[in-house]
């Protein structure tokens, strides 16, 4: 939930969702778009989302909604190697730790990032968003490297790779000795 500074906490908004795929918002008693609930979330603003129909608690789908138009935006923030290894623990014995294990990383990550904020703004008097950058990407290798470990299969591909390049150099430096030499 979202604070106000306040000593008691905002409550959530409450929107619903229609048949015709609508969603309204009870608060301010009109239409929103996913793109709507999106900037509430960058706000810090909280929400939950009901099927007006059934009454069914239907945010998790939304905020996956939300995620998907975000990604077809064109700035990509989940890499395509981690989608995969989400996807593959669905239905595995290991699946029901990535939720915990996916929002204690990403609270690291938060925490990391505003303290990182706090020391740009004080040592420069305002931040560099190249740098954060970088910080992220750092943190979604971490991610993905820990994912990894859920999978003991992860790197197999890449290790021969590896394997394949070195054969590879070897070749090229037998090929060149034996010209130098014969």
């Amino acid at each position: 939930m979202a604070d106000t500074g306040k000593d008691t906490p905002t409550p959530p908004v409450v929107v619903k969702k229609y048949a015709n795929r609508r969603l309204y918002n009870t608060e301010s008693s009109s239409y929103v778009t996913l793109e709507d609930l999106a900037l509430m979330i960058r706000q810090g603003r909280d929400f939950v989302v009901y099927d007006a129909k059934s009454g069914e608690d239907i945010t998790r789908s939304v905020l996956t909604q939300i995620i998907v138009e975000e990604e077809a935006k064109g700035t990509s923030l989940l890499p395509e190697p981690f989608l995969r290894q989400l996807i593959q623990f669905y239905g595995d014995q290991m699946g029901g730790l990535v939720p915990r294990y996916l929002e204690a990383a990403m609270g690291a990550f938060t925490g990391q990032q505003d303290q990182w904020r706090q020391q740009m703004q004080s040592a420069m008097g305002g931040f560099n968003p190249f740098d954060i950058t970088e910080i992220s990407r750092n943190n979604m290798a971490m991610i993905e490297r820990a994912m990894g470990m859920f999978n003991p299969f992860a790197g197999v591909t890449g290790a021969r790779s590896e394997v394949d390049e070195l054969k590879a150099e070897v070749a090229r430096l037998k090929a060149e000795l034996a010209k130098k030499g014969g």
